[in-house]
């Protein structure tokens, strides 16, 4: 007997047929980096639920999907690593992992497939894992950013995906105007969270840390990654220059994860203020909240900021080999607040824009009661219902993914 489920996609519901087999399923999974490792661990989550236990698993992947099953071929750390310049540096112990996960997989002789995001590494995987396996079904959680950088990735993706998983809402439109393969947006993971972070209670770090109820706040997020950190507490410190020498003095929360602090401490002493280091996700999110508005680097924390309804101006720089190809971007913005709204409403300056100067002018305003700071306010409260899904993310992936599991390549969802 089958079930029917709707799966939510950019535009209807599209209904798929879920078997309710009881055989055992096996699943190759492949993570490249901790970020992915989050999503495969919710995803395995929801696919043990969903399957009653009958999934096994086999692949890469770090501590979050090995709590949750995954037998993992080698560490993580071994191929998590970001940006050109670190890749090329690498490449040879890389491709030696690439190998040996495809190996594994022909060996296994999976069900199905799921490579999870870092497309450097996972796509070479799946490529060749389907030519070696021809008839395996291969679902690819969280699509390439085609829509702004290398658009034919997309059409060539069709050889080696038959599904992708989407976590933004405009990818499923931009994958079949470029003639990529099928594709579902199932949300963002941070949708799952919308109800907790709009409720989130400020006032006890406020408390904690002392702040003067009348003075604005701002929070500053340098990135999770050192070499992002390197590139923007320089720009970021003239910022707070260049503010106090308007008048300026706002407090300056800094919510930082551990293998970093070391180097925004080093940078912090040409900064001409003393910020507040916050660690821990709940205090990030209390800061968020607390902010009148931040400066951040661009990422996935423009999304966090705009779920709690934060105002931002945003710094973007990247190493030197990777600006070369600047050229190749096809995208209106980096800021992926922006890209969900549709507009431009949060500045973002790159590169050689990235400076003091530029960067004090665009927050200044957004300290204090101004026009502009009304228009983000109002930018930002429509964020969430862009993001909308009805049923949490990991549970959608989970039901595309068992149907492949248990239908094969030849299932249309």
């Amino acid at each position: 007997m089958a079930q029917t489920r709707n799966i939510p996609g950019q535009v209807a519901a599209r209904s798929v047929t879920i078997s309710s087999s009881k055989r055992e399923l096996r699943l190759f999974m492949v993570a490249g980096e901790h970020s992915g490792d989050a999503l495969g661990g919710r995803l395995m989550d929801a696919l043990n639920v969903q399957s009653r236990g009958r999934v096994r698993y086999l692949g890469v992947g770090g501590p979050d999907m090995r709590t949750h099953g995954l037998i993992s071929q080698f560490p993580l750390s071994d191929v998590a690593v970001m940006g050109p310049a670190a890749i090329v540096k690498v490449l040879p112990r890389l491709m030696r992992r690439v190998y040996r996960t495809v190996d594994a997989a022909v060996a296994a002789q999976p069900d199905a497939v799921v490579i999870i995001d870092a497309p450097e590494f996972t796509h070479p995987i799946a490529k060749r894992i389907r030519q070696k396996l021809p008839d395996v079904p291969i679902i690819d959680y969280v699509s390439p950013s085609v829509w702004g950088w290398r658009p034919g990735r997309a059409r060539r993706m069709r050889g080696y995906v038959d599904h992708v998983l989407a976590l933004l809402p405009f990818e499923p439109a931009v994958h079949r105007q470029l003639g990529g393969p099928a594709c579902t947006y199932i949300g963002h993971p941070l949708v799952e969270r919308q109800a907790e972070l709009a409720s989130i209670d400020p006032s006890p770090l406020r408390a904690e840390l002392g702040l003067q109820s009348g003075r604005p706040v701002l929070v500053v997020l340098p990135g999770s990654r050192r070499s992002e950190v390197e590139r923007l507490m320089q720009p970021f410190g003239e910022t707070l220059t260049r503010m106090r020498q308007q008048g300026m003095n706002p407090e300056v929360l800094i919510p930082i994860v551990p293998h970093v602090r070391d180097l925004v401490e080093q940078h912090l002493r040409s900064w001409p203020v003393t910020p507040y280091l916050l660690e821990g996700e709940a205090a990030k999110f209390q800061a968020f909240k607390l902010a009148t508005a931040a400066l951040a680097a661009s990422g996935t924390v423009t999304l966090e900021l705009a779920l709690t309804g934060t105002p931002m101006v945003v710094g973007y720089k990247v190493d030197a080999l990777a600006a070369k190809f600047r050229f190749l971007m096809k995208v209106q913005s980096i800021v992926l607040a922006n890209l969900v709204l549709g507009e431009n409403a949060f500045p973002e300056f790159k590169q050689e824009d990235c400076t003091g100067a530029r960067l004090s002018e665009a927050l200044l305003p957004l300290l204090s009661d101004t026009e502009a700071r009304a228009r983000q306010i109002l930018a930002l409260s429509h964020i969430p219902a862009k993001l909308h899904v009805e049923a949490a993310p990991s549970v959608t992936a989970a039901d595309i993914v068992l149907a492949f599991a248990d239908g094969g390549r030849g299932i249309a969802i």
